[in-house]
Parts: structure tokens; sequence; C-alpha cells
């Protein structure tokens, strides 16, 4: 019989948190227990002079299917198999959020013999980071419609140039657009607004880009609410709400440290979604981790053209990292996707499709190197997989200069990538990689869009709307044209169209708006429809999960 992840996990003996910890070398009066499994890290174990000649680890991949590639499963897995060759590796994540976990893909905890634990807590609230991000992105909206309200607005802000919605972690498409401050006079001043998921939360990015509690308070400082009738920028220290926020988040700005099922150190920390942010953890729960082992292994969210280029351009220039290996996860199922093969048929064997699927693969090699970085492929393994399938991709990678291993991390756990994981030390030891991040903070925004587009994505040409041409005016004029930009789009395409599958050429890229996220450090060209809010589907997650009176909880995935 097959185990479901939820079973694998209960099944699983877990060490008492403080063993976890002393294979890190941190003693029991330093932590901060959150139970009997989970712990806070205190943010003086980062070590500047520990982190010297440790060896980064960046998990990135292939354009995904709607159902992901299992990147967490074999980040989980590779860190399981480099302690099996004696490599001191510590995994180092995102915290899941609730919305996915009841809505289509379900938990971010890995998966099979691969996963984190404890598994329930971390997908169901875990140890409240999520909430304290809700709690201070809410609170600066409360201020800020209190303002207009109660101290009759004196910085003359225009309610209708409000940008600053609210948030929660959860997915509700009816929460997308609202109307506030109905019912008369003592309500507020009636305004258009609405909820974004907590994920898309600003306040998410800043404190995962942050190097200290101070260096968070000055960004949430620095986050723009809205504008003036002059048009002039309002931002959260004009409100005073930076100290109270910050003072929300003073827990959850230390990371978490959990264990993997073989009882190997993990890190998990932060979660802001790739297509809108960011898309990886947080540079302190990285940093610590680095501080604390030889090796990391991290992963970024969707594919190489979203959480890859944005850990590498923004991510590892605001923290100053260096990766030294990027493992690109490839599946047989997202190739034959590419090659136009219907959802209902990715199990059956296609080796003409997975040839086809490879020109996706090819592009996701070049754009890591594009950053002077040595790529090593992992096949994600799954029971469908034919030989024939699986050589084929082997003998590609041969062909094009890249080493390929196989990862049957979700059957086999760390046993699974023994070999991945020798081969990423060789590389990791060898000096294959140069890191240079792919532009410097100083272009112009145009450039930085342009080099991204041509480069990442593979685009002909970009193209502004008048919109976007005016926003790009006021944002040099109030000094933010210097920030590093994180390109909104479909994890679907290298494009902007989901509809554009494999490798596109010749497209072009349309910037239609922009959102700023001034307090995170960066500035948002949209293309296309991205959800800040997403819906459940019809038949959701959460109708599978139950709990019985004993507390057992079943149906998580």
């Amino acid at each position: 019989m097959n185990l479901t992840d939820l079973q694998i996990a209960k099944a699983t003996k877990m060490q008492p948190i403080t063993q976890i910890a002393s294979k890190l070398g941190i003693s029991e009066d330093i932590l901060r227990p959150y139970g009997k499994y989970t712990a806070k890290l205190p943010l003086k174990l980062i070590n500047p002079e520990q982190m010297k000649g440790k060896k980064l680890i960046l998990v990135t991949a292939i354009t995904p299917t709607a159902a992901g590639e299992g990147k967490t499963t074999v980040s989980i897995g590779l860190s399981e198999g480099l302690n099996r060759i004696g490599v001191q590796t510590t995994v180092v994540l995102r915290e899941p959020s609730l919305g996915p976990v009841f809505g289509m893909k379900g938990g971010a905890a890995g998966g099979g013999y691969s996963q984190v634990l404890p598994m329930e807590s971390i997908n169901l609230h875990f140890t409240g980071d999520f909430s304290a991000v809700e709690k201070a992105h809410n609170l600066l909206a409360a201020l800020l419609d209190n303002h207009i309200h109660s101290q009759k607005n004196t910085l003359n802000i225009d309610p209708r140039k409000i940008i600053w919605k609210r948030v929660m972690d959860m997915n509700e498409r009816a929460l997308r657009d609202i109307v506030i401050g109905l019912g008369g006079s003592a309500q507020g001043v009636p305004r258009e607004s609405g909820f974004d998921i907590t994920a898309a939360s600003e306040v998410m990015a800043a404190l995962c880009l942050s190097n200290s509690l101070m260096d968070l308070k000055e960004k949430l400082g620095n986050i723009i609410v809205g504008y003036t009738h002059q048009d002039e920028p309002v931002r959260a220290n004009q409100l005073k709400a930076h100290g109270a926020m910050t003072a929300l988040l003073k827990h959850a700005i230390m990371p978490n440290l959990v264990q993997t099922i073989e009882g190997n150190p993990a890190i998990i920390h932060g979660g802001p979604f790739a297509n809108i942010a960011q898309g990886s953890n947080s540079i302190i729960a990285t940093k610590m981790g680095l501080s604390l082992s030889d090796y990391v292994v991290t992963e970024a969210g969707f594919a190489s053209d979203l959480g890859g280029e944005k850990f590498l351009d923004l991510k590892c220039q605001y923290g100053g990292l260096k990766p030294d290996v990027a493992v690109i996860v490839a599946t047989i199922r997202a190739l034959k996707s590419h090659a136009g093969t219907p959802l209902s048929n990715l199990k059956e064997p296609n080796p003409s499709a997975v040839h086809t699927g490879l020109a996706n693969l090819d592009k996701h090699i070049e754009n890591m190197r594009h950053f002077t970085l040595e790529p090593v492929v992992a096949i994600n393994r799954f029971n469908t997989d034919s030989i024939e399938e699986i050589e084929i991709v082997r003998n590609h990678c041969k062909q094009v200069g890249v080493k390929v291993e196989l990862c049957e991390a979700w059957e086999k756990g760390g046993e699974g990538c023994e070999q991945l994981a020798e081969t990423v030390r060789e590389v990791a030891e060898g000096g294959f990689s140069n890191f240079t991040p792919l532009y410097h903070f100083d272009w112009s925004i145009e450039q930085k869009i342009d080099t991204i587009a041509r480069k990442i994505y593979g685009a002909a040409e970009v193209e502004y709307s008048v919109k976007a041409k005016q926003q790009m005016r006021i944002f040099s004029k109030i000094g933010l044209d210097k920030l590093p930009v994180c390109i909104a789009k479909t994890q679907y395409s290298l494009s902007d169209d989901p509809k554009l599958s494999n490798r596109p050429s010749g497209f072009t890229i349309k910037i239609r708006e922009f959102d700023i996220a001034a307090g995170a450090g960066f500035i948002i060209p949209i293309a296309g429809t991205i959800m800040r809010m997403p819906g459940l589907p019809s038949a959701p997650a959460a109708e599978l999960i139950d709990i019985d009176e004993d507390g057992n909880i079943t149906g998580l995935f």
C-alpha cells in the first residue's frame, strides 16, 4: 500500500529540537523552543566570519505545470543526500501559505520520504509568522484610515490614490475588490479597497529582504501607502506606524528550526510569492544557515525566469550572497507538457514529446549561465516515467555539457539523492561558478526590464503602456528609479502569455503598469494579469482535510 505524505510524516519518530540544534552547535540556553519539535533562532547566531567559505546551492526549475515540479522535495532530498556523504548541510525553505494548502497545490513541506517535520504544524499556522505579518500589514491599513477619519487628514492624502490594501492568508476571491467606510460618517471615509493574500504583502517581502530588526523597521517606514492630492508619496513612517509594526514582527523575524525525516536540520522562514515578489526565504535565514553549516540548500519559487532570477538579482545583491551551484529541477511530465501533451496524457510514455520539451530545459540552463552559475540538472523521477524518456534527458544534457542526475527523493529520501549530492559537491568545490548579477541597481528602469526580458525570457522587445510610462516618470521624480525590478508575470510561460509554452521566441513583453514596494526595496513591472488574491478551485483541498476527536488530522498533502 502506498502511504500518503501525512502517513509517512506521522510514522517518523522525531528527535527533540534540542538534539537537532546541537548538530548545529546551538546550545539549549540560546534556543527559543516552540513546543518539543520547533524552535526560533535568535539573530545573534548569524556570524559573517563563519559564513566565509561556505557553499550556497540554489534549487530552481524548468517552467512548471500547475502541480509544480517538486523543488521543495528535491531541495530536502539533496540536503539529506549531502549529509549522507559527509557534508554538513542545512536546507533553508519558505513557509507554506494557507491559501495553497487549502486550495489546489496542497502543503509545502516536501513529499514522500523527503519532508520537513512536524509536517502538520508547518502547513497549518506553524509559529504564527504569517499571522504576525498579516497583523502588521493590517495595522498600517487601520492607522491609514484612522488618520483620514479621526486626525482630519493632516497629510492631505487623496482617498482615491490609496494603494495599501488589507491582507489575509486565505484564497478568497470575494474580497479582491470591496468598498469600505459605508454606513455613515462614524464608519470612516467611503472608498474602494480590497484584500491581497498575505504572501503577497509588502511586509512579507520586506521581512525577507531585511538584514536585521532595525533594517526591517526602516523598510517598513519606507512603505508607500498612497499619494497626496499633489501626487506626493505618503509613507508609513509619516503615519508613525513602523515602530508598532516592527514590534508585532519581533518574533516573526527569527527563523524557525525544524528537522527533516532523516533527522537533519532544516530552517524555514518567510513566504513571499514568486510571481509578484522575490519568492524565496529570508536573507536572515539563509545567512543563519551559512553561519551554522558547511552547505546550505535553498529553493526559489517557480522557474529560473521568476524565483530564480529574483533570488539572484534581488536577494543576493541585497544580502551579499554568492551561490555556488544552480540545480535545475526537471520532470518528464513538464517536458511533455511543453510539447503540447494534454494533462490527461502526461502519464503515458511519449519520447517524442520529451525531445520537443527539451527546448524549455535548454533555456533555463542558458538562464543560469547568464549569471555565470554552473547548473546541474536534477530529473525528479515519477513512477510513470519510462527509462527511455529519462535516457533522452540524460543524453541531451551530456550533449550540451551539463551534468545531470536522477533524483528519487520522494520514494527513497536521501538515499535517492546521493549521486546528485556527489555531483553538486563536485561542482561546488570545483569552483566552476563565479556568480555575477544580471544588472546593477543604478541602471535605468527600462534598461533593467529590457535586460531581463531579452536575456531571461527570450523576448524580442518590451512595450510600455501610456500609464506605465507615466509611472516611470513619477518614480524618477521621487528618486525610486534606482531600485531593482521584480517583474510580475505568469509562471506558466517564459513569456507573459501562459498559452505560449516550451521556448517561445519573437514575442513582446507588455508592461501595462507598475506597483511599488518602496519599503521592501523594489519596483514591480506588471506584465499580463497577475492575481494577488487567488480563488479556491472547484474542488478545494480543504474538503479532504478532517480531524477526529483525538485531534488526529487527515487529508493533508
